[in-house]
């Protein structure tokens, strides 16, 4: 058994893949958050260390106990808006202490690693879809803490050994199928998870920011990707770079575009009920195309969309009906 640390295995997207490692086997994972974002309701039995990854002590007594073999990190914060009125805040959290993780692991002879990055490194797209050559030009402190940190990784692999997989996401979304896990965050910003809300009441409605972009119906398009197809990718980064495979980035994404008026139809579709919308001005910065080339995330990890859109606002809606936290 592989002993696998996920930082960040209690939030969102770790712990849909703390699920696909336990139903994959193989594996004995140790998570490790601070529930800041995170939920405890989430870890369903795995072990469970509450410790945050600016506490050097801890981590190294982490890595001393538990005989690590590689590590999945997901301990971000991710809140585009935040992370311009407070970014002081997004790089201590996102890029210090990842490099404190990055010690611990140099320390205890742990050379493996996976990151969650974001197609935030990106910022506006010169040309769609985007392959991981793109030009990375981040427009906001979150999408450039991702981007350091990828640097940091390249840095370390090239004087240290490491071996790395960076992981660049595009919108992630939906829920578990069995209803036991799902999106529930602190701020909500998720198109998907919004809108359903003004289903549940727990929203008035849903602004549309913008209906005159250059797209077939006016409205921003952008790849969604169910989760629980992204931590199927994640276990075949793990698979790979526990084999020795170099170190490498990859956009994880479906490659396929839905508009924002296109999701709205979805949730109507899957809910048999009517969104409230509101037009808003446009939002600066907003591009109105992010679209992925997942076409090496195919070649090198094997990877295909399970979930079409309609499949992933179902489960989505089925979490947001059913919530357990």
């Amino acid at each position: 058994m592989k002993n696998i640390l996920v930082a960040g295995g209690a939030g969102y997207i770790g712990s849909h893949v703390v699920r696909e490692l336990n139903d994959n086997g193989g594996y004995n994972v140790i998570i490790f958050d601070n529930l800041s974002e995170g939920h405890k309701e989430s870890i369903l039995g795995n072990d469970f260390i509450l410790g945050d990854l600016n506490n050097n002590d801890l981590l190294d007594k982490t890595f001393l106990e538990k005989n690590i073999d590689a590590v999945m990190h997901f301990s971000a914060l991710t809140y585009v808006g935040e992370s311009v009125e407070n970014p002081e805040k997004y790089y201590k959290n996102n890029v210090v202490a990842a490099i404190n993780l990055l010690s611990s692991m140099r320390k205890y002879n742990v050379n493996n690693f996976i990151f969650s990055s974001s197609c935030a490194t990106y910022g506006l797209p010169s040309y769609i879809p985007i392959d991981e050559q793109h030009p990375q030009n981040p427009i906001n402190p979150y999408g450039s803490t991702k981007l350091m940190v990828e640097r940091i990784l390249s840095d370390y692999s090239s004087a240290y050994n490491l071996n790395y997989i960076s992981l660049r996401y595009f919108n992630a979304a939906g829920a578990h199928p069995d209803k036991s896990i799902g999106e529930s965050h602190r701020i909500e910003t998720h198109l998907i998870p919004l809108v359903l809300k003004t289903l549940t009441k727990e929203k008035e409605n849903i602004h549309i920011f913008g209906d005159d972009y250059d797209t077939a119906d006016g409205t921003c398009i952008r790849d969604y990707i169910h989760v629980c197809d992204l931590a199927a990718a994640h276990r075949k980064a793990l698979e790979l770079i526990l084999s020795g495979s170099e170190s490498r980035c990859i956009n994880l994404g479906t490659g396929i575009g839905v508009s924002v008026k296109e999701i709205i139809s979805v949730c109507e579709k899957v809910t048999g009920m009517k969104v409230p919308v509101i037009i808003s001005n446009r939002r600066p910065g907003d591009p109105p195309s992010l679209v992925a080339s997942n076409n090496y995330a195919k070649k090198i990890l094997g990877f295909t969309s399970k979930y079409d859109i309609y499949e992933t606002v179902k489960t989505a809606w089925e979490w947001e009906r059913n919530r357990k936290y």
